[in-house]
């Protein structure tokens, strides 16, 4: 499977009476977009704004990160399943308005959301201070149940990146990245002499709004399966969560997954990078089994020599991948895996829930523990009066001043388990 992926980047956003890309300019016009996107019963207002970086905003609490992008060439559409029919996607071309995101906002769903500053320290630990920020803040109407708030701005969030996208159309693209995969047996006969590498996905589904969808289906409902490395790319995983913020894979990382992206700027040259296994986090032990006992098994079935394994979220999900880990290794598989630690605020803790002596290749980003404080912003966009409530806050995190004294939980993306972020440790 080819995909060829158009960027086209952009270097400020600015509202006007026409929604386009003009010398590297992304131009909004806020009343059309919010008709585009409103609808729903269940919203009573949205409004839209612009956030950039090193401007003295505070955005929260945030539920997720979008990036505009738009099918032109090939099947399907942009996010299968969900805003367009089911056909599968990853082939073709595709372009993306890059440097550019939108940023969902609004009264609190659950106490997992997070935080993004766009300039001083907490800018720092997130990627998403680095982009052009269209904030979404979409309220709902009085009474309506979590379960339905969450998915109705999820919604407007999806729809708000398709309009977007959609003036990437017809523009040619500054820059053209291909990235293929070949079918099973063709891509072992081309590189017979390298490594098969394998990437096994763990997406956060454990319920509760802690949720991800894979072409439209709630993920806690699939067995383990396999995947082109391009149907990630091209909006076929899209999150639903409301998982901890540090380390949540907002869409916006689904669609720009850092090891994905680093398995095939190696692949061919010292690795063969045979494809994806993606498999759910669970709550009850029968379901972890089966859902390790799959993994395993598909890793064996391609005949992989490494995997990476990915987390999402922590504690709980901490056995799904301890499990994952030892029977890979246990089919002869060796495996590295990415995860994120918990390790108390001194860092002395235990840094995971789960531990077994084949997890001898670990790769860290950060210990989600830290504090740190946040100084007061000229502007907040949302709510924040609910960061004592958010993970990671706690009574008196926010100070009269405005200032707000966090773990970097709090921070969207601050430990993303992709490695998208900055944060790592080394071992001596």
């Amino acid at each position: 499977m080819r995909l060829e992926i158009g960027n086209i980047f952009i270097k400020d956003v600015q509202f006007a009476s026409e929604t386009k890309v003009e010398g590297g300019i992304l131009y909004v016009n806020k009343d059309e977009m919010i008709k585009e996107i409103s609808g729903d019963e269940h919203i009573k207002s949205i409004e839209i704004e612009i956030a950039r970086p090193g401007e003295s905003i505070r955005i929260t609490p945030v539920k997720d990160v979008i990036e505009p992008r738009v099918k032109v060439e090939g099947p399907g559409g942009i996010f299968p399943g969900v805003l367009s029919k089911v056909d599968t996607v990853g082939s073709g071309k595709t372009h993306v308005l890059k440097g550019v995101a939108v940023v969902t906002t609004g009264r609190i769903v659950g106490f997992q959301e997070g935080i993004i500053d766009m300039t001083g320290p907490g800018a720092e630990y997130t990627p998403f201070s680095k982009l052009l920020n269209i904030v979404v803040k979409a309220e709902p109407v009085d009474g309506l149940k979590q379960h339905e708030h969450e998915k109705v701005v999820r919604m407007v969030g999806l729809k708000a990146a398709k309009y977007l996208g959609e003036v990437a159309r017809n523009i040619t693209p500054d820059e053209v990245k291909v990235y293929e995969t070949e079918p099973l047996l063709e891509s072992i006969k081309k590189y017979p002499d390298l490594p098969k590498v394998g990437y096994v996905y763990m997406l956060q589904t454990q319920g509760l709004l802690h949720d991800t969808y894979v072409y439209g289906v709630d993920a806690k409902k699939i067995v383990p399966t396999i995947l082109y490395p391009t149907e990630i790319m091209d909006g076929a995983v899209i999150s639903g969560n409301c998982v901890s913020a540090c380390d949540k894979n907002p869409t916006y990382v689904h669609l720009n997954n850092s090891i994905i992206e680093d398995l095939y700027e190696k692949h061919g040259k010292e690795l063969n990078f045979v494809g994806v296994i993606i498999t759910n986090e669970n709550v009850y032990l029968a379901d972890k089994e089966r859902s390790s006992n799959w993994t395993a098994k598909l890793c064996k079935y391609l005949g992989l020599d490494g995997v990476i394994i990915s987390q999402e979220g922590f504690g709980n999900p901490d056995t799904d991948l301890i499990m994952n880990c030892k029977k890979i290794e246990n089919e002869g598989v060796k495996t590295v895996i990415v995860t994120d630690e918990y390790a108390g605020r001194d860092g002395a803790s235990q840094s995971l829930a789960d531990a077994d002596l084949k997890a001898d290749a670990v790769v860290t980003a950060g210990n989600a523990n830290e504090v740190i404080v946040l100084p007061p912003m000229e502007k907040v966009i949302g709510h924040v009066e609910f960061v004592d409530k958010i993970a990671g806050g706690f009574d008196g995190s926010l100070r009269k001043d405005g200032s707000i004294e966090v773990e970097i939980q709090a921070i969207t993306g601050a430990t993303n388990e992709t490695g998208f972020g900055y944060l790592s440790a080394k071992g001596y």
